[in-house]
């Protein structure tokens, strides 16, 4: 668009209905707050400023969208949607000549090419205001759009509507473009004679259209998008529709999903072409999977990185990991944050990781613990092998250099080195560091009493 617009989100209210100690779009779908959605949406169609007015918990949203570019505006009371227009009039001022969009904050379906139809012809007819219409078989709780002649448009609300206005089916959808100077021009003319007793922004429209300036709909089929999340049942329905679109958007780049139905993938989730996803994963955050991986059921990946060609199987979990190209995790396995596969490294099942760089070609198949570690290349880990890195008070580093063997029943007391090439023997305990090439063995003496068990029985 040539012509700069600013936009206006509203998002003052605390959303009673949701019944919660949480601001309403601050509520998450698919890893973001609701608000945030809003804010992406209408970050893709170019605006020079956005603008949010806030109000209930005024704090929470700033510090929960500091990291946007935006202004923030207060509405100290909640006296409708022409009342939080109003709180912004001070920074509207200053542009009289350009456009603002206005736009509830609970809106996350709406998708930019919603939208861009609504700014062409606002431009191209030069109006005061174009708002966005949708023909609805059931446009219960929106306000209806009535033409009383050739140049006046009046919206009705859905408390203050006759049974003959009910019926109508064009509803207004609450999304406006304004050009600014008019917008200021109209709102100190609104009242608040209505069942509510609020000051309803769409007075705007009769108050524009009855002075002679040109108003229009901008009526859109997509009346899917146009839901406003009012309750928990609308933002399990919102949830839904937006799996849809990233599991059909992931598909289309070349994903496969098996039970579409049962998976769960984030927003900001990206997965590589020709990587395979069994029913009940769920990948959520910033999680990255690569080309040609397998992830099996029952994976839950987070805010965890994963190379190509990876294969994780079923039920194993990752938070805040790092997996490198070609590596096998599970089934069962858990890697805690600050974990690093490197290359081929093997992770079996009822293993767990925190904070190990676990090297190439190194191996962990069976029911241990490494914790703290570093761990070189092509180290064989045996079943039941524990890195004691916590003494009660510190966390200690365990290091384990290239090619060493630990034998099953290990238990490493940190902080401990075994050298490059050292075998451990199964069942030690080792306090001490290991020289390269050497084998320790830890372990106390073996005892056996003969005949032990018939004495016993006789002292009894």
């Amino acid at each position: 668009m040539k012509q700069g617009f600013h936009a206006l989100i509203l998002a003052a209210g605390k959303g009673t209905r949701f019944k919660s100690r949480t601001i309403k779009v601050l509520h998450p779908l698919m890893g973001k707050p609701m608000i945030r959605i809003v804010l992406d949406t209408v970050a893709r169609l170019g605006p020079d400023r956005i603008f949010v007015v806030v109000g209930y918990q005024k704090e929470r949203m700033e510090k929960a969208l500091a990291s946007n570019d935006l202004t923030f505006v207060e509405q100290k009371s909640q006296l409708g949607t022409a009342h939080a227009v109003r709180a912004a009039g001070r920074i509207l001022r200053p542009y009289p000549d350009q456009d603002v969009l206005v736009m509830n904050g609970d809106l996350p379906l709406i998708r930019p090419e919603t939208l861009r139809p609504l700014l062409k012809q606002h431009r191209s007819q030069g109006n005061a205001l174009t708002f966005m219409s949708a023909v609805m078989s059931n446009p219960f709780g929106f306000g209806r759009v009535i033409y009383l002649d050739d140049q006046r448009i009046r919206i009705v609300e859905e408390k203050d509507a006759t049974p003959d206005q009910r019926r109508i089916k064009e509803a207004n959808v609450g999304i406006y473009l304004f050009k600014i100077k008019d917008l200021l021009w109209a709102l100190p003319k609104i009242s608040n004679r209505n069942v509510k007793g609020e000051y309803y922004l769409t007075d705007v429209i009769e108050i524009l259209s009855a002075s002679g300036r040109r108003v229009a709909a901008c009526p859109t089929r997509s009346d899917d998008e146009i839901v406003g999340v009012n309750d928990r049942l609308d933002l399990a329905r919102a949830i839904h529709k937006l799996r849809e679109r990233k599991i059909k958007l992931l598909t289309e780049q070349g994903v496969t999903f098996y039970d579409p139905s049962s998976s769960w993938v984030d927003f900001d989730v990206k997965v590589g072409a020709d990587s395979v996803i069994y029913p009940s994963v769920v990948l959520e955050g910033t999680t990255r999977i690569g080309r040609e991986c397998v992830l099996y059921p029952g994976v839950h990946v987070t805010n965890s990185q994963v190379g190509n060609r990876v294969t994780i199987l079923s039920h194993s979990l990752l938070e805040e990991a790092k997996v490198a190209d070609e590596a096998r995790v599970g089934p069962y396995a858990r890697l805690r944050p600050g974990t690093r596969l490197r290359r081929d490294a093997r992770v079996g099942n009822f293993v767990e990781m925190k904070n190990t760089d676990f090297g190439p070609g190194s191996k962990a198949m069976h029911l241990s613990y490494v914790g703290d570690a570093v761990v070189g290349a092509k180290v064989n880990i045996g079943a039941g092998t524990i890195t004691c890195n916590y003494d009660g008070v510190m966390k200690h580093k365990t290091r384990i250099d290239g090619g060493a063997f630990i034998g099953s029943g290990t238990q490493l007391i940190a902080p401990v080195k075994v050298g490059k090439n050292a075998y451990v023997g199964a069942g030690s305990t080792i306090t001490k560091d290991v020289s390269p090439n050497s084998l320790a063995v830890a372990r106390s003496r073996q005892m056996e009493k003969k005949g032990w068990k018939r004495k016993r029985k006789r002292k009894k």
